[in-house]
């Protein structure tokens, strides 16, 4: 088998969450371009068709269905849609997460912190819930969860993005620890801090960021094209030896 029969997605239906802009639109691509029908997700539909008309004058397959992944009926909005239009789901990204406040964690007010939970943790596990019985039915599938570097290291103002990453990562390893036994493998990336709209607070203010640096100057910077590769090799099926595993990046 050649390197473009092994690393083929062809046939491949892909979820990606919030997938209308940065790491999500860039993993998106990249799954696409392997040749997976991508489902295009975020919670405006009009976002959502930006992308996939984009896509398809690439020449890509993809679909958008809007959806706050924070919101039960919308989850399974997704699910059952993607069921109806394209048959099957292969692949879950877990990509879409908020971060509302930056500071120390005793000034967070309750209801944040359970907002933050409730969209970073409990969204991801019940749309991976979701999702189990069609991959159980192939005996296959790949569900990939968005974590992050602080995940791995208390970071500056960040302390209850960082506990919902780091529950994450145990998530995951749960998730291929039960659901391995399907054929359906499990893994996280943790990403540095990436060039999106999602964390421009940061990066765009050079204060603050050369605070965030100098409390940790060994974490990674980038930008959103480069987790697609990872999501891309995670994808494929001879990655079953990397289950419960985290890719820092």
């Amino acid at each position: 088998m050649n390197t473009d029969q092994q690393f083929n997605l062809e046939g491949k239906v892909a979820i990606i969450t919030g997938s209308s802009k940065g790491i999500g639109k860039a993993i998106a691509k990249g799954l696409a371009e392997k040749g997976a029908q991508v489902v295009i997700s975020s919670r405006s539909q009009d976002a959502c068709d930006e992308v996939v008309k984009e896509f398809t004058e690439q020449g890509l397959k993809a679909i958008g269905i809007a959806c706050h992944i924070g919101k039960e009926d919308q989850r399974r909005v997704l699910v059952d849609q993607t069921i109806n239009e394209l048959g099957r789901i292969d692949i879950l990204v877990n990509n879409a997460a908020i971060n509302p406040v930056f500071g120390p964690i005793e000034d967070v007010d309750p209801a944040i912190f359970d907002k933050i939970m409730d969209v970073n943790v409990k969204a991801p596990w019940a749309l991976s819930n979701l999702v189990l019985p069609h991959m159980q039915e192939h005996k296959n599938g790949s569900i990939i969860n968005i974590a992050s570097v602080e995940a791995l290291t208390p970071g500056l103002g960040l302390g209850l993005y960082s506990t919902s990453k780091a529950a994450i990562l145990m998530l995951t390893k749960n998730q291929a620890k039960e659901w391995g036994q399907y054929g359906i493998r499990a893994n996280a990336i943790c990403p540095g801090l990436i060039q999106t709209k999602f964390s421009a607070a940061l990066w765009t203010n050079e204060k603050l960021l050369n605070k965030v640096q100098k409390n940790d100057s060994k974490r990674s910077h980038g930008t959103a094209r480069g987790n697609d590769r990872y999501c891309c090799f995670i994808s494929f099926k001879c990655r079953c030896i990397h289950d419960r595993r985290s890719i820092h990046r």
